[in-house]
């Protein structure tokens, strides 16, 4: 397809801003703001990548706060003084530079603020009702609160014209503009509640506000709830009733489309961040329907993830814009490999939400994402270009070893212990709302075919089949084997990889211990339960998936519901006996230190796993390093020390220790995009 039958390479205009396609970026929180509050190097050049890649437009804050009592516990950009304005003017220069536009989102966050953390200000919001996520009990604004609040937008909003910023949107949907809205949260009878033009009132004002200091002509819009989805919410109707409010007005230039609610923690995963659980974009339909009943340019983000969905809504007139912005994580460059005949080479997003987590914006698929102050999101060709390297193992770890390595041009040869690449993830993908997982493995193979590396299938490698080859880089990625050793009475049980890997069979009665918090037991848990087996889970932590992303807990969370299973929390699995034809399987209580014995038919035991490295240790001596990895370099960005005598010896992913997925891509990202 030709750039100019492309629907997603046609141009947009909104008053005098053109937009050079219809694919954007929302705001989102992306945890690269200083602690101040201010969006440094590490928040420029995280958005300045997706400028490079070929976007249109880049919007940034997610929330960005206009007032003191607009407060969460993690750092959100700072829009309430005048200290902002040279950063915003760097930011906007570099996206300019590449040529896209850019834009914030104001907000003031109500009832959602926290109020023990910073500034220690009691939230605000127009009744005093407590919201289920964020937990605090709101004031009832009183008139001087709503002019104070108006004001702040206005003041936020003339910084970001004078920072040269393109626009902004005022975020509604569940923050203090959408409570006002909304009857679910507005229980006023004053002027600025019961009907809707009068719960709408709030919104008028902070937008006559945000034109009053910005001008007729900069570029106004409202990221708009199209359906809050729930009883004593707004509808569908109605929302669109109140966006014909602030069409009429003249004060806005465009909505970006949101469904759903954000009170809770699973309706913000389910409805606004849906992931791999979902179904692609689930709200689109909506959103289009949205779009129909409206005049001004319509927006939507939420799981648009793959080229085909983007300009289906594009072609058929469901959007103006398309948002792919978590696909922009995994993958910035999307437009550039459009426009030069890659598009089957952009890495997909696969909806982990990892990149929702404590380590955002990180993707577990695209390791520089975040942190493009010291990793390159393109692999640079190395000046000793033409090395060889051997890899061996083809989980996730070697995969991206592999691949890296030849994007730097060196002859890779890559050994693989069995028939299929992927390792855990084979395993992993068992989940039933986790099939996309493979997505890692396949776009690796894609790219390691392009990359020409030689894959040997079935050998388990030896030293002198890595010898044979005379390399001058060897990485050892042969990942872990399951811990079950420490165990008194590990001979009786079995393993998650037992059990999803078909070598065992799930028995009647099961007892599933989740040592880790992770994923595996909770997947193996869900494995056997729909296989027909009784399933008990006994867990080391205080509630599932202790160490997941908390999207990824809230559907477990959701399954084990589903399931109807009720796990028993805060137990350490202790000794593991055999009577008669059952298992007798002692834990102890971290909370009472008082013992439990079941009894059961097979237990299943998830512990992480421990470092397969033989083969490492029998290079070791033979190697130019010793097998070390100068801890210094890595963390620097800097080439690891190389003698040129003999090969260099290296682990990463679980060959060093039991982490994870992201873990192991970012071990092979910072060790082999500079050697």
């Amino acid at each position: 397809m030709s750039a100019s039958q492309d629907p997603l390479l046609q141009p947009l205009q909104i008053k005098h801003l053109r937009l050079r396609n219809r694919i954007m970026s929302t705001s989102h929180h992306c945890g690269l703001e200083e602690t101040n509050g201010m969006p440094g190097e590490a928040y420029q050049r995280y958005h300045e990548e997706k400028a490079r890649g070929g976007l249109a437009l880049t919007m940034f804050g997610g929330s960005a706060f206009v007032a003191a009592d607009s407060i969460w516990p993690v750092t959100q950009v700072n829009m309430s003084s005048d200290a902002i304005l040279p950063y915003l003017e760097s930011i906007s220069q570099r996206v300019h530079d590449a040529g896209a536009a850019i834009m914030i989102q104001l907000t003031h966050l109500g009832r959602r603020a926290e109020t023990n953390t910073q500034n220690w200000l009691p939230a605000i919001g127009p009744s005093p009702l407590r919201e289920t996520l964020h937990r605090a009990f709101p004031r009832e604004m009183d008139r001087d609160d709503i002019n104070r609040v108006v004001r702040a937008f206005g003041q936020a909003a003339l910084r970001a014209r004078q920072g040269g910023l393109d626009g902004l949107e005022t975020m509604v949907g569940g923050h203090l503009i959408g409570q006002f809205l909304s009857p679910s949260t507005n229980l006023r009878r004053d002027e600025f509640g019961g009907s809707l033009q009068n719960r709408c009132r709030f919104g008028l004002m902070v937008h006559e506000e945000i034109r009053r200091q910005v001008g007729d002509e900069y570029i106004v819009g409202m990221r708009f709830p199209i359906d809050e989805a729930m009883d004593d919410g707004m509808n569908f109707d109605e929302c669109v009733e109140a966006a014909n409010i602030f069409q009429d007005s003249g004060l806005v230039d465009f909505f970006n489309a949101n469904y759903g609610r954000l009170d809770t923690m699973i309706s913000m995963v389910t409805d606004c961040m849906p992931d791999m659980a979902s179904p692609i974009a689930p709200w689109l339909e909506v959103a289009g329907k949205f779009k129909r009943a409206v005049k001004l340019p319509v927006f939507h983000a939420a799981r648009i993830t793959d080229l085909a969905t983007a300009r289906y809504a594009i072609r058929e007139g469901l959007l103006d814009m398309v948002a792919m912005t978590r696909a922009h994580i995994a993958d910035p460059q999307i437009v550039n490999k459009i426009q030069s005949g890659e598009e089957a080479r952009i890495r997909p997003c696969l909806g982990i939400t990892h990149c929702m987590g404590e380590a955002r914006p990180t993707c577990v698929h695209n390791a520089a994402s975040g942190r493009e102050t010291d990793w390159p999101q393109l692999i640079r060709k190395s000046s000793r270009s033409g090395r060889k390297a051997v890899v061996v193992g083809g989980g996730p770890a070697g995969l991206e070893a592999a691949r890296i390595l030849a994007e730097r041009g060196h002859r890779v040869t890559l050994f693989e212990a069995t028939d299929q690449l992927g390792g855990q993830l084979r395993m992993a993908s068992a989940a039933s709302w986790r099939k996309d997982i493979v997505g890692i493995t396949d776009w690796r193979l894609q790219e390691l075919a392009r990359l020409d590396v030689n894959i040997n299938y079935n050998i388990l490698a030896e030293a002198k089949d890595v010898l044979a080859l005379q390399p001058d880089i060897v990485v050892i990625a042969t990942g872990g084997l399951p811990d079950l050793d420490w165990i008194p009475g590990s001979e009786h049980c079995s393993s998650v990889w037992d059990v999803l890997s078909g070598s065992e069979k799930p028995k009647a009665d099961i007892i599933v211990y989740d040592g880790t918090g992770r994923h595996p037991a909770l997947t193996v848990t869900e494995f056997c339960t729909n296989a027909g087996s009784k399933v008990d889970l006994v867990m080391l932590d205080a509630q599932p998936a202790a160490e997941l992303d908390y999207g990824e807990a809230v559907t477990w969370r959701r399954q084990l519901a589903a399931l109807k299973l009720r796990p028993l929390f805060e137990y350490r699995l202790k000794e593991v006996t055999k009577q008669a034809d059952k298992l007798s399987v002692c834990f102890v209580s971290d909370l009472t230190a008082e013992q439990m014995i079941l009894q059961t038919d097979q237990l299943i035991v998830e512990h992480g796993t421990i470092p397969f490295d033989d083969i490492f240790h029998a290079l070791r001596e033979q190697s130019c390093n010793n097998g070390i990895t100068d801890i210094p370099a890595l963390l620097n960005g800097e080439p690891q020390p190389d003698n040129d005598q003999g090969f260099s010896l290296h682990r990463i992913g679980d060959a060093l220790s039991s982490r994870n997925v992201a873990a192991a891509m970012f071990d092979a990202l910072r060790l082999c995009s500079v050697m």
